[in-house]
């Protein structure tokens, strides 16, 4: 067998155990109320149009995790911070919980430096361009707890218009 054929099937023998998991998320943001429950609900239509797309890609391994969050369609010039939260989306904007937290601040929600840094929860700013599309990603050295992470949500960002800076723009259900 050729040299370069064989190391092109060397990846096909490796045993699914050490490939890192991966979980993709391709969606168009829906509003909550649609017939079929949406993957991803806009709850500020104005920053993230129901049709505006999102792409998420999730690698885990035993000591990290990676996300990557893609978007298209949404507001032009914009930052949104995104953080991973514990509960999924929902019409509620709030039925998404807190973010999830490496190490659980007994005091909620949680303001303490020690709890909410970039270190202990997943966390990232979506910078969009002109056209409305940006992308981010973020990486921590752990893995979440199996079934406590579900859901990303962006976050509204630097004012504008009716919103505050702290309010749940759009929601997109993950499988962590």
């Amino acid at each position: 067998m050729p040299a370069l054929l064989a190391a092109s099937l060397i990846p096909l023998a490796l045993p699914r155990s050490v490939l890192p998991p991966a979980t993709v998320v391709d969606a168009d943001f829906d509003p909550a109320t649609a017939f079929v429950p949406p993957t991803a609900i806009s709850h500020a239509p104005d920053l993230v149009p129901y049709g505006a797309h999102v792409h998420v890609t999730v690698v885990r391994a035993p000591d990290r995790t990676t996300v990557r969050v893609e978007l298209s369609g949404v507001a032009a010039s914009h930052e949104f911070p995104a953080h991973v939260h514990t509960g999924r989306c929902g019409a509620d904007p709030a039925l998404s919980g807190p973010h999830y937290q490496h190490l659980v601040d007994p005091v909620q929600p949680s303001t303490d430096l020690a709890y909410a840094n970039d270190r202990n929860e997943l966390r990232m700013t979506v910078r969009t361009d002109r056209s409305g599309n940006g992308s981010a990603s973020a990486t921590v050295g752990w893995a979440p707890r199996a079934g406590e992470a579900k859901s990303i949500v962006l976050h509204a960002g630097t004012p504008a218009g009716p919103h505050a800076a702290s309010d749940r723009a759009a929601c997109v259900n993950v499988g962590f």
